[in-house]
């Protein structure tokens, strides 16, 4: 049987719903997630589209174009409260990231990766155990 959890925007106007595993959960460093996200690093946790289902009020979409790559990314978030409740990458179609913190308990997944580190605040202590890169890692299954 798939696991099944949810969230949403803090207003309550977007809620969300995902069945199964994600495909990974990590701790983003990149300077847009900070920026994005008003904090030192972004939750990500990463899911197969269709593992993912979105109700209330339409999401606003703001895309950034990364000054590495030139690929987009879409920040999904409520127009109401502004939280950013999902996060789609040109680089990895069929996939939607949901922002971990947005889970109703963003306890059930474990960060055991962290990415652009090289961007990651003097203050960050990462945990032994966790794999950490430089850049991003990988790219994601597809559906």
């Amino acid at each position: 049987m798939n696991s099944v959890h949810e969230g949403g925007c803090l207003c309550g106007a977007i809620r969300y719903r995902v069945t199964g595993e994600p495909a990974l959960s990590q701790a983003c460093h990149c300077t847009f997630c900070q920026r994005r996200t008003g904090s030192a690093f972004a939750i990500v946790v990463a899911f197969k589209e269709d593992q993912v289902e979105v109700v209330g009020t339409t999401l606003t979409q703001y895309v950034h174009r990364s000054d590495e790559s030139n690929r987009w990314l879409r920040s999904h978030f409520c127009n109401r409260c502004g939280t950013t409740v999902l996060v789609t990458l040109e680089k990895n179609p069929g996939v939607r990231v949901v922002s971990g913190g947005t889970f109703d308990d963003p306890g059930w997944f474990k960060i055991n990766r962290h990415i652009w580190t090289r961007s990651a605040h003097d203050w960050i202590v990462f945990p032994p155990d966790a794999d950490k890169y430089e850049q991003a890692y990988v790219r994601l299954p597809r559906n």
